[in-house]
């Protein structure tokens, strides 16, 4: 026998058992289980134990080796659990390793490489946005007066993000002579920026820094003085505005506003007509102004109107008056204007009266025209009258599912609108409309690298009748030849809070799916603004449950019409969309084939009750405040952690950012030790933890698809496809 023959069939033999090891390896690992450390807490005369609450680290302890020492023993500890639990999903998963590769390759292949955004024309300079093959990072870049002009680069991110795991920046802000950028950098994922200052003429960055803030600041019109959101570096609140001076160091910046109602976001920003600095504060069911003539930067804000409870609006400036969008005796909002000289609410006369069935989401004022943003009938729309005359029309956008609205529009004195649209089979479309001549122009369509044609589609709007009554509408679609025989694989996404609107919008990413047969499906649940603010006001606080049955109840209806089984069901949210998975798979387990959860907040109550946590504070009018006896008993009867019980749960991947700020990273990661010690059944249980990002994964164009995949893999793992 050949020598070679017999090594080589040795070889086999033994890469074969290797194969077989492995695999009986994942079949015989067993998940992590965490320790149990009982804590005990009592409220309202009830006492509640939480287990796993050790799993809870301060930012001090996160950080400790990048700052003093090394971590301490509970560190130790919950990293090595965590550690466990990535590895545990890794091995269990390795079998889909080649298709998550596949998937990554498969979605990335999908985005020019060497692409360009639309330019848009700003204070005698062209602005744009370009990628470069190879690269994850933008390229900022402005042109003088014309686009044959040569290029200036402003920032090339690629450079900056050098060296670092995480890096974001953002909010890039020019001052009024076009000589001084403003731009925001986060290297941690915390939404903490230092901001920087580049003067374009020189190339150099000046020596201001500013540390500790929101990513944004509103320049004055002596092009030395700006604006800036300090935060509270722990419970990550905004709570002043600063002025700052070119040249000068932070501790010399003057403090012109504090906000001392913890309930409330607070920013800067600049009016559209470059009149005003303004200050803006919001809580979930209050607004308020503060406003200053931005040719003025020392002098004193002055309060637009005195606070009101439940009193929630939005201003824009317009020649001598101004405009406001208010709930004020207006549930789904009206339309009002007020001398700028005169802006408290007795002043205010109304230009477009309150409509049940219509809301008035926001405006775009313009020299000649006044562009409103409505929502009817489930469906954004735009609505567009000229101010020389009052003559008025709605843009028609051809299609009966589709998101559309106002882009990038910072010029006053043009009788053009910019707008993007998109479908679910439309790739987004960047639109020059002339609301004189009333015709749309396409600039730009978002190439699908490989070819899309969204004749191999097919789209509808479904409406499910929900246990109460209310017809909640469903977004779906599919490539053609999808069998409507029961047995469909499904994946059903929903948010849900907050009054955020999914509205159906086109995505290369979802191809991969598509292409395999899965139908894509969106419920258009309450606690979103589908149907106007009553859709939003029924889906939150003491109406939160019906975000949850709402979802249930478009699961079955899919089911009822043979769109899909259990058997074939999977559902996905994110943030307060995984607060939405946690609360389903307690409601209705047998309903899904399986379940991603990600950065899912589901610690309800633990968490609406440490005012230190971030946005916490922010939210009380949004979930309740748990001190509150009736807020806190309705609360349990949904919050995912406090409703876990002996349940076949669906199999499950839950992820999570180990530096997110607006999911702490222990409410997943106790979520899933807690369900390791409840669920019964073979179903599986995976636990991802991104140890080197937040709330939005990794940064970068392409990196972020990384986790994607995994998700994708997961399904169709579950869905028994090929590879």
């Amino acid at each position: 026998m050949n020598r070679n023959f017999t090594w080589y069939a040795v070889m086999v033999i033994i890469m074969v058992l290797y194969y077989y090891a492995k695999q009986t390896e994942r079949y015989d690992m067993k998940p992590p289980v965490a320790k149990q450390n009982p804590y005990k807490t009592t409220l309202h005369g009830q006492e509640r134990i939480d287990n796993y609450h050790w799993i809870r680290l301060t930012d001090e302890q996160k950080l400790a080796k990048n700052i003093e020492g090394w971590p301490d023993d509970q560190t130790m500890q919950v990293v090595d659990y965590i550690k466990k639990e990535n590895e545990y999903t890794q091995t269990q998963l390795r079998h889909t390793k080649n298709l998550q590769k596949k998937l990554y390759s498969e979605i990335i292949s999908r985005i020019k490489k060497d692409d360009v955004s639309v330019p848009y024309l700003d204070n005698d300079y062209w602005y744009y946005t370009r990628y470069e093959k190879g690269k994850e990072y933008p390229i900022y870049c402005r042109k003088r007066e014309s686009l044959e002009n040569p290029e200036e680069v402003m920032i090339n991110v690629n450079d900056w993000a050098k060296g670092h795991d995480y890096f974001s920046l953002t909010n890039l802000s020019v001052s009024p002579n076009n000589k001084f950028l403003a731009f925001g950098v986060d290297t941690l994922s915390r939404r903490i920026y230092t901001i920087k200052i580049k003067d374009l003429q020189t190339g150099e960055l000046l020596m201001d820094e500013i540390h500790g803030t929101e990513d944004a600041v509103a320049w004055a019109n002596d092009n030395a003085t700006f604006f800036y959101t300090v935060k509270n570096e722990i419970t990550l609140l905004s709570e002043h505005i600063d002025r700052h001076k070119l040249g000068t160091l932070q501790t010399d910046d003057v403090r012109v506003y504090t906000e001392k109602d913890d309930s409330f976001y607070i920013g800067v920003g600049r009016s559209k007509s470059d009149k005003y600095i303004i200050i803006y504060n919001s809580s979930t069911l209050i607004s308020d102004y503060y406003i200053l003539n931005a040719n003025d930067p020392v002098g004193k804000f002055r309060q637009f109107s005195p606070r009101e409870t439940e009193h929630e609006y939005t201003i824009e400036h317009y020649n001598d008056k101004f405009y406001i969008v208010t709930n004020w005796k207006a549930m789904n909002f009206r339309l009002m204007e007020t001398p700028e000289n005169a802006t408290t609410k007795q002043n205010w006369k109304e230009v477009i009266p309150h409509r049940k069935d219509v809301m008035v989401s926001g405006i775009d004022v313009f020299a000649d025209h006044l562009v409103i943003s409505e929502r009817r009938d489930g469906l954004r729309q735009i609505r567009v009258i000229d101010q020389r005359n009052g003559n008025e029309h709605y843009l028609d956008f051809g299609e009966a599912v589709y998101s559309a609205y106002p882009s990038v529009n910072p010029s006053f004195n043009t009788n053009v609108l910019r707008y993007q649209f998109s479908s679910l089979i439309t790739p987004r479309s960047t639109f020059d409309y002339d609301m004189d001549m009333k015709v749309s122009t396409l600039l730009k369509q978002s190439e699908v690298v490989g070819g899309h044609d969204p004749a191999d589609y097919h789209s509808e709007r479904l409406y499910a009748k929900v246990r109460d009554g209310k017809k909640v509408p469903i977004s779906i679609v599919y490539k053609k030849g999808f069998k409507k025989n029961g047995q469909g694989n499904l994946l059903l996404y929903a948010y849900g809070s907050y009054g955020s609107t999914n509205d159906p919008s086109f995505s290369s990413t979802r191809l991969s799916l598509l292409d395999r047969g899965f139908a894509y499906a969106i419920a258009h649940i309450r606690g979103s603004q589908t149907y106007g603010r009553p859709w939003y006001e029924d889906g939150k606080m003491f109406h939160k449950m019906n975000t949850f049955t709402d979802f249930v109840d478009c699961s079955k209806y899919l089911i009822q019409n043979n769109y899909t089984d259990p058997g074939h069901l999977f559902a996905m949210g994110g943030s307060a969309g995984g607060l939405l998975m946690g609360a389903v798979v307690n409601l209705a387990p047998e309903l899904y084939r399986g379940v991603i959860a990600a950065v899912p907040f589901v610690d309800v109550i633990n968490t609406m009750l440490d005012a230190s946590i971030p946005l916490t504070s922010n939210e009380w009018d949004e979930w309740g405040n748990p001190r509150k006896k009736d807020e806190y008993e309705y609360m349990m009867t949904y919050s995912p952690y406090d409703n876990v019980y002996n349940a076949a749960y669906p199999n499950m991947l839950v992820t999570a950012g180990y530096f997110d700020s607006q999911v702490q990273y222990w409410e997943p990661v106790k979520w899933v030790a807690k369900l390791r010690d409840y669920k019964v059944g073979e179903n599986v249980l995976y636990l991802h933890t991104n140890m080197d990002a937040g709330h939005g994964g990794k940064s970068g164009r392409f990196l972020r698809y990384k986790e994607l995949s995994l998700k994708y893999a997961f399904m169709l793992d579950l869905a028994g496809m090929k590879y």
